[in-house]
């Protein structure tokens, strides 16, 4: 696992992971350990300068569950999501996650 990922394992850290984007932006990963798209995707955000918080479906479908829920964004797998104010401001799913787009979204100021 590249340097910038987290693993997200649990809702709380979910939680505190939405707290936080009243700050600063955050980059929520989900990611399909049995999908070659999803590997793609994941080579790309290796190269995203930023903390990368990963929810690997398999272990933490409750997580991505919730993560539906609360930010109101249909799942996808394998899928980009940035948070800023607690809500989801960006997303991309499958072929359209690249690195420099993340890192766009991130700047963005909306």
């Amino acid at each position: 696992m590249g340097d910038n990922f987290v693993r997200v394992k649990d809702t709380r850290s979910l939680e505190n992971l939405i707290a936080r984007s009243q700050t600063a932006p955050i980059i929520i990963f989900k990611h399909s350990t049995t999908c070659g798209i999803s590997s793609s995707a994941y080579r790309e955000m290796q190269h995203v300068p930023d903390e990368v918080n990963l929810v690997e479906i398999q272990s933490a479908r409750a997580v991505s569950d919730e993560i539906e829920q609360k930010l109101g964004v249909p799942h996808e797998s394998p899928q980009v999501i940035v948070l800023r104010g607690g809500k989801a401001v960006w997303n991309a799913s499958h072929f359209q996650i690249k690195a420099t787009e993340v890192s766009a979204a991130v700047k963005d100021n909306r």
